[in-house]
């Protein structure tokens, strides 16, 4: 394995988001601001409690969750397209290094930067509503997989884009309505039992139900079928990484 040319584009995507750090914190702060001053004041102040947790620390794993799979979608789909418009991919693939150390770099700068989001939005809950985190370990282990996965997801968006309107198309028009439909900000047991049948399709909710067990201890469905859920869409974008290196998919003339 290649561990210099890892390192150098890991470094590289890195010193790309220190560059912009303050602006890359910042927002997620005030995003979380803004959703514990709507959604935990106001609808907070009529729902006290969802199983048998006040409804501000409810939502926390939810803002994790959408921030963090957007985070992490949108830095590894520019990662890897800005090379692709400049045209400096070209000698990326033509340099000694495979399309294994190729993704680790790319979508390991994306995970990290999604996973330290994700901490600024777990200390930034904390000055909001009090968080006793009951499976701390496994709070990390579904983080990680999440940021992993979707930064996976974002690499193979970034590859199928064309331009810059695409890099976009996905995370705002599938995966942020998922996200609000898959239980981020409410219990899916609070909806009527036919819209709760429908939910259970929504892969989302199988990742928000088994973090938000991490938490809190409860979940909408078990955490075996969260952990299998993240598994299979892992599994899937490594094999579709994996077939567009093998076929030049969008990265070869």
């Amino acid at each position: 394995m290649n561990l210099h040319a890892i390192k150098a584009i890991y470094v590289y995507e890195m010193k790309r988001f220190f560059r912009t750090i303050f602006e890359s914190l910042l927002s997620p702060v005030i995003s979380t601001t803004l959703y514990f001053v709507v959604f935990g004041a106001a609808i907070g102040s009529r729902i006290e409690e969802v199983e048998g947790v006040s409804y501000g620390a409810f939502i926390v794993p939810g803002l994790i969750m959408l921030s963090v799979m957007t985070q992490a979608i949108s830095n590894a789909s520019f990662g890897i397209y800005f090379p692709k418009f400049i045209g400096t991919i070209f000698e990326l693939l033509s340099a000694p290094i495979n399309f294994f150390e190729i993704v680790l770099g790319y979508v390991g700068a994306a995970a990290t930067k999604s996973l330290l989001i994700g901490g600024v939005i777990l200390i930034t809950a904390g000055f909001f509503v009090d968080l006793d985190i009951q499976h701390p370990v496994m709070m990390l282990v579904f983080l990680l997989m999440i940021c992993i996965s979707f930064a996976l997801f974002g690499f193979i968006i970034g590859i199928w884009s064309e331009n810059f309107q695409q890099l976009q198309l996905i995370p705002l028009l599938v995966i942020t309505p998922l996200v609000f439909l898959g239980g981020a900000f409410y219990s899916v047991s609070m909806l009527p039992e036919g819209w709760q049948t429908v939910t259970l399709f929504n892969p989302v909710v199988y990742l928000i139900s088994g973090f938000r067990w991490s938490f809190f201890g409860v979940a909408d469905v078990s955490v075996g079928l969260s952990l299998a859920a993240i598994g299979i869409f892992f599994a899937l974008c490594l094999g579709i990484v994996w077939w567009i290196f093998k076929t030049g998919y969008r990265i070869k003339s």
